[in-house]
């Protein structure tokens, strides 16, 4: 099937959403009807249909030549990166799973290992059509008359309203991605390597276009360093982690490998990072008759949401008498100079491993002064690193379930980071609207959504609306 549309296909598809919008009544509240999410934060029930944005998943038009694309919002990457690459691109971030939307990565967030020298996904973007909480469709720009929209929908999770296209700027690749895994055993080190990389770009005299690193554990972590290469060297075969081999087990026994630039895209896709070993797809055994369609993240969630919805799992540990088990699955970004005391407080306080870091410092573009995007209000010029742990602890005698996750929250506080919101929070009101661009959000929700059709952002993130 082809990834591509027709700019008249998708004006279409706006005015049946438009006319969808239309018929739900002021003060019912309003949502998408998505075939798959990457929220990890449960949703109440609304008892109506969603917004139908099924027809608005495809590619409008990719420019090699000038190195940019016009996307409908509900398009994934796995779809995106189809459409790009065989014109020799990709988009400047390519978040980590396939079935990540790109309006999502927008609204949401996202990151990847290129976020050291592109900053996040909404950063590419150049220009977004959006359908506001009033029922109106607007451009929006850096400098046009929406730009107070363009700069507070990062991170507004649809409470603002929804990408319905975007053009987004594009970035030249090349055929291979040389990697090196470079161990470290003290987590000092493993940061001095860190904030070398991002101020100069390179290490051990060699370019670096990709970086990102694992934590095993406090003496076992992993920096890796990928560069562009226009021909595998001689006598080299790449590696392939879409069947038997475990990428992230790779980091631990070499120490140089070769992936083509599709295969590293997707590189933490098929098991989810490491999260496939929950459900037992890293068992030798089993890894050998698990079908290798079924090795990607979307097969992984589908299994999550029969766990949320009807328990498996949980009875049977309450059966064999484990305790029951907290979820904490969440990506925080930490300043480079305090991330030693971050791991070493995570290390000690929560039984989670690996923990995946990703660079990032925000681009120069788009934005005006020192905090651009003031719902997410990262630093320019400052050099963060996104810390991700995604697993469970038990919740132990005299606690109860949220605890570690409102610990991560006020470690984070502490050290000046900030957390994502696409998993659970636990934030107060207060907190909240201090944190998360609060006088700015509440200007621009009242200009483009005066009747509050759409849930706002504390009770998405928080309520669980």
């Amino acid at each position: 099937m082809s990834p591509f549309t027709t700019p008249v296909e998708h004006r279409a598809a706006v005015d049946r959403l438009r006319a969808q919008l239309a018929e739900i009544p002021v003060g019912e509240p309003v949502r998408l009807a998505k075939r798959t999410s990457n929220l990890f934060r449960p949703r109440s029930s609304t008892g109506r249909p969603g917004l139908d944005v099924a027809a608005l998943d495809k590619v409008v038009s990719v420019d090699g030549q000038a190195l940019t694309a016009v996307v409908q919002g509900m398009t994934t990457y796995e779809h995106l990166v189809e459409a790009t690459l065989p014109a020799g691109a990709m988009p400047l971030v390519v978040p980590q799973l396939k079935t990540i939307t790109l309006g999502g990565a927008v609204t949401g967030l996202g990151i990847e290992s290129t976020s050291f020298r592109n900053g996040l996904p909404h950063e590419s973007v150049i220009s977004m059509e959006i359908l506001t909480g009033a029922g109106d469709v607007v451009t929006a720009t850096p400098d046009n008359e929406h730009a107070d929209l363009f700069h507070a929908f990062p991170n507004s999770y649809g409470s603002l309203g929804y990408a319905l296209s975007l053009t987004i700027e594009l970035e030249r690749t090349h055929p291979w991605v040389a990697l090196r895994h470079v161990r470290f055993r003290d987590l000092s080190a493993l940061t001095g390597a860190i904030a070398d990389v991002m101020s100069t770009r390179a290490y051990a005299g060699t370019s670096v276009d990709f970086v990102d690193a694992v934590v095993f554990c406090a003496g076992e972590s992993y920096l890796t360093l990928g560069a562009w290469a226009d021909e595998l060297p001689p006598g080299v075969r790449p590696s392939d982690y879409t069947g038997r081999e475990i990428y992230y087990r790779s980091l631990q026994t070499r120490s140089a490998d070769y992936l083509s630039v599709h295969d590293y895209l997707w590189r933490w896709d098929t098991d989810w990072f490491w999260c496939s070993r929950a459900f037992g797809a890293q068992n030798p055994l089993l890894r050998r008759v698990w079908p290798r369609r079924w090795l990607r993240s979307d097969v992984y969630w589908r299994m999550v949401r029969v766990e949320n919805a009807y328990h498996p799992a949980a009875r049977l540990d309450a059966r064999r008498g484990r305790p029951p088990l907290e979820r904490v699955v969440q990506d925080v970004e930490i300043a480079v100079d305090r991330l030693p005391d971050f791991l070493t407080w995570f290390l000690r306080e929560v039984p989670i491993e690996p923990i995946w870091l990703c660079p990032v410092t925000l681009r120069e573009p788009h934005g005006v002064g020192e905090v651009p995007w003031p719902l997410y209000p990262m630093r320019r010029g400052e050099h963060y690193v996104n810390v991700g742990f995604w697993s469970s602890v038990p919740i132990l005698p005299g606690r109860r379930d949220g605890d570690v996750n409102r610990l991560v929250e006020d470690e984070v506080s502490r050290l000046g980071g900030h957390k994502s919101l696409y998993s659970d929070s636990f934030y107060d009101e207060a907190t909240f609207h201090d944190l998360y661009g609060g006088v700015a959000y509440a200007q621009v929700k009242q200009a483009y959504d005066p009747d509050g059709r759409l849930p706002s952002l504390y009770e998405k993130a928080v309520r669980a609306r």
